[in-house]
């Protein structure tokens, strides 16, 4: 029983590391997955509330002055297509990157 506690353990542990290894490149810039994924779980939040999304190649703006936009993500917002950019990083597929098997995710 505990082997297999241990076991269990070890794999949570290696699969969190491996996460957050994976990078996602986008427009020169590279971004960890964590913070796609959370910039996705805005623009999900922003759809709900009835706000422009970044999908739709709307006005950046309103993700970039989140105060829960991950910092990294933060110079791809002062760069000329920050709502292109940050849409497709919205549209990032999180499963197929997580096994690199998305051509702008590397670090597997």
């Amino acid at each position: 029983m505990k082997a297999a506690l241990a076991t269990i353990a070890v794999l949570v542990l290696a699969l969190g590391c491996t996460s957050e290894a994976v990078q996602v490149e986008e427009n020169g810039l590279t971004f960890s997955l964590a913070a796609v994924r959370r910039l996705q779980e805005l623009t999900e939040s922003s759809d709900v509330t009835g706000q422009q999304s970044p999908r739709l190649r709307a006005s950046s703006a309103s993700v970039c002055a989140d105060p829960m936009l991950p910092q990294e993500l933060l110079p791809l917002c002062r760069q000329r297509a920050a709502a292109a950019s940050l849409g497709r990083l919205a549209l990032v597929p999180m499963d197929v990157c997580e096994i690199c098997a998305f051509a702008a995710c590397t670090g597997c």
